[in-house]
């Protein structure tokens, strides 16, 4: 690798001081390192300003910037290696005290890229949002569509409630939940915000799509796995005596928007893929044992 790109989470290393060292370090062995610019949002990257050439994005903080990187050079099929300033990160290949070995490695071509599975999200507005667009004098149905490398999840918004969901897959009724939420996570993103709803840890190597639900209202739900070729339907349902429920879905924790009775969010398996540059045949099972023994 010869141009390496650098995403700070500017809350981790407030100083810029790992950030430096990192470009120092390169320059000095004839690498060329381009920095994200600090003016920029926190975390956001223009993937459009990512240099043609470049081999790999290291991603200083943990798995949350990872996350949010993942999402935002999506279309670039550049590999990503995070770097942990964190505390508990399961996405992160190097710790800050195994940085120097691990950027000669990477200097030397001697790493693998491990592809994850990510999903897509595509939002369709229902009954509640067309008599808004009709009042309005809005003549077209409303999609937004984003991507996840751990997870999409429909949670209550506002005050406590029970969310109503109506699950479908493939367009099949499957079943409706009454919960405060339900999490359709990857399995990257097994050990994320599913692993604390009482979910299965994956393999993040398989393909499949996990879903869970948050706190159920219900003594027999466990969560579901299906194949990777699957589409599910999370629709949302009416409250109490027939009142509109208001929720949100959130795409990896970061782009989060309201949905209201009627609305539905389609998820399946996206194209593309995020790259994770492996630098040791550490087994996953060894880093889950570690990452465990830590909590």
């Amino acid at each position: 690798m010869k141009h390496f790109y650098v995403i700070t989470n500017g809350h981790k290393d407030r100083d810029l001081e790992k950030t430096n060292y990192i470009r120092e370090y390169l320059e000095k062995h004839n690498r060329k390192c381009t920095v994200q610019g600090m003016e920029e949002e926190r975390h956001y990257t223009d993937s459009a300003k990512i240099p043609w050439d470049v081999d790999c994005i290291l991603v200083l903080g943990g798995d949350g910037t990872m996350l949010e990187a993942a999402r935002d050079t999506v279309n670039r099929d550049i590999p990503l290696l995070g770097i942990n300033l964190g505390t508990l990160g399961y996405m992160a290949e190097v710790e800050e005290n195994g940085l120097d070995a691990a950027l000669d490695r990477l200097m030397e071509d001697r790493y693998e890229v491990e592809p994850r599975m990510m999903l897509t999200g595509r939002v369709m507005r229902g009954s509640y949002h067309r008599r808004l667009h009709e009042e309005r004098g809005i003549c077209r149905t409303e999609i937004e569509e984003s991507y996840a490398l751990n997870d999409i999840a429909v949670t209550r918004s506002g005050s406590l409630q029970i969310i109503r969901f109506q699950i479908y897959v493939n367009g099949q009724f499957l079943n409706e939940y009454h919960a405060d939420g339900v999490i359709v996570a990857t399995p990257t993103g097994s050990t994320g915000y599913n692993l604390s709803a009482g979910g299965p840890i994956v393999e993040p190597k398989a393909e499949l799509i996990l879903m869970t639900p948050i706190c159920p209202h219900t003594l027999n739900t466990r969560s579901i796995i299906l194949s990777p070729n699957d589409r599910v339907e999370l629709q949302i349902g009416e409250g109490r005596e027939g009142s509109i429920q208001q929720v949100e879905v959130n795409f990896d924790g970061s782009r989060t928007l309201t949905l209201y009775t009627g609305d539905k969010v389609e998820i399946e398996k996206a194209v593309m893929t995020t790259g994770i540059v492996k630098l040791n045949r550490v087994s996953f099972l060894e880093v889950l044992h570690k990452k465990m023994s830590e909590t």
